[in-house]
């Protein structure tokens, strides 16, 4: 599940502090917490300091962080992890593919949002 992706726009951010493969990162260039804005997803592992490509537009994949529906909107769980939108928080992307627990990965529709 969810190795593959269609960015359309990728680009290098600055990481202003640890952040984990695969998970949602701010325009400041850290790790997302919960319901927050995001830029995009970071396709590494970074350090504050580091430069790393992050998927902006397009497809991406994304670990979750609980079981995620098929075709759900998703937001960031407090870890920068993708679960589904419920009520509240940012509405970041598109759930291309189901997950049944928290850690596996999954294809996702990157949605755009002003920060």
């Amino acid at each position: 599940m969810g190795t593959q992706n269609k960015a359309i726009l990728t680009l290098t951010v600055a990481a202003t502090g640890t952040i984990a493969a695969n998970r949602f990162i701010t325009p400041a260039g850290a790790q997302a917490g919960a319901d927050v804005n995001t830029l995009g997803v970071a396709n590494t592992a970074a350090v504050s300091g580091d430069k790393i490509p992050a998927d902006i537009l397009g497809t991406t994949t994304v670990e979750s962080g609980a079981a995620v529906t098929a075709g759900a909107t998703v937001k960031s769980d407090a870890s920068g992890r993708a679960i589904n939108w419920v009520t509240s928080g940012a509405k970041i992307g598109i759930a291309l593919e189901a997950a049944t627990a928290a850690g596996q990965f999954i294809e996702v529709l990157l949605i755009p949002n002003a920060v």
